[in-house]
């Protein structure tokens, strides 16, 4: 699949909103989209489109022991970090670039950081979410797709598999039995987010979409990171693409960050919901699932300690390092 690539010059990172005429002086409308809209959007149909893409050429022949009516026009769309899997997808893939010594152990420190504050606050940073997402498009860059769909069944197979969410799990399942399409909604890579929702069993996923040419990654976004309003605009394509009447779709989701895609839909659901979104969800009577077991210490306790544990040891483990060049 080739993505292409946005245009040079671009104001607002793509399309012909953003071109810049020579010899023509451009102003700005104030109430046009901002820049971040735009990419937003660019990076919505993007993702729709890959997610699709992917879909159809990994679709399995048609199961004739499954006799379930399909329902053409309702789905359920999930979020994955704290949602589906347990802590960021992205930082579980990181582990095991870096077992695999595609990452440095600074870039691991990061990400272990990242991963910290995000088990003892709940929420995500948007600029670690850009960082993270970044540092994740420079390793890609020059690599091929198919090099980074193996690397993530392996390491899904190793280390996120167990951090499956049960309940959600069980959700997602719901609606399959029901005949209904079920999607994940993510800012990590597409290819990623693919091989979750095949191993799930899943319809397929929406995720963040890196530029690619000849099957090679080139290191720049289509777009934008899949975030926030990118993740509404990635679920309205789809659902255009697919004939879905969101009246009659579910979405699920943590994060107050992901309120427009929530709010798109008939049904939200708040899973595992930080402070903001449980706040939000009794205001307008969504419904809310909690999977977390002793909820203030698993989430504030234990895994800080742990975390904060190893992201020690890594650092321990690099002033080690040094010393032993050093003499």
């Amino acid at each position: 699949m080739r993505v292409p690539s946005l245009p040079n010059g671009s104001g607002f990172g793509g399309g012909f909103a953003g071109m810049i005429l020579p010899g023509r002086r451009h102003f700005r409308n104030p109430l046009g989209p901002s820049e971040a809209e735009v990419r937003a959007n660019l990076a919505g149909e993007a993702s729709a489109d890959a997610a699709l893409a992917l879909h159809e050429g990994g679709e399995a022949e048609p199961d004739e022991s499954q006799d379930i009516p399909l329902d053409l026009t309702a789905a359920a769309f999930f979020d994955v970090d704290n949602t589906m899997v347990q802590g960021a997808s992205i930082i579980h893939f990181a582990r095991g670039l870096a077992a695999r010594k595609y990452l440095q152990t600074s870039d691991l420190v990061d990400f272990a950081w990242k991963q910290v504050k995000f088990r003892v606050t709940g929420k995500e940073s948007s600029s670690d979410v850009a960082s993270g997402r970044e540092r994740a498009l420079s390793f890609v860059a020059g690599r091929s797709t198919e090099e980074l769909v193996r690397l993530g069944e392996e390491i899904y197979d190793e280390v996120i598999a167990d951090k499956i969410w049960a309940g959600t799990r069980a959700l997602a399942q719901m609606h399959l039995d029901a005949g209904q399409q079920v999607w994940l909604v993510t800012a990590t890579p597409v290819e990623l987010a693919q091989v979750i929702a095949k191993r799930l069993g899943l319809t397929g996923a929406l995720g963040t979409v890196a530029e690619s040419e000849n099957g090679v990654f080139t290191g720049r976004l289509v777009g934008d990171i899949l975030h926030g309003l990118g993740k509404a605009h990635a679920v309205r394509a789809l659902a255009v693409r697919e004939g879905l009447n969101l009246k009659r779709c579910t979405a699920y989701s943590d994060s107050h960050n992901d309120v427009p895609m929530l709010s798109l839909v008939g049904t939200a659901v708040a899973i595992n919901p930080d402070t903001d979104l449980r706040e939000l969800a009794k205001n307008r009577g969504w419904e809310i699932r909690d999977f977390r077991t002793g909820r203030k210490a698993a989430k504030i306790g234990v895994p800080s300690a742990l975390a904060l544990g190893a992201a020690g040891g890594a650092l321990a483990a690099v002033v080690a390092r040094r010393r032993e060049n050093q003499s």
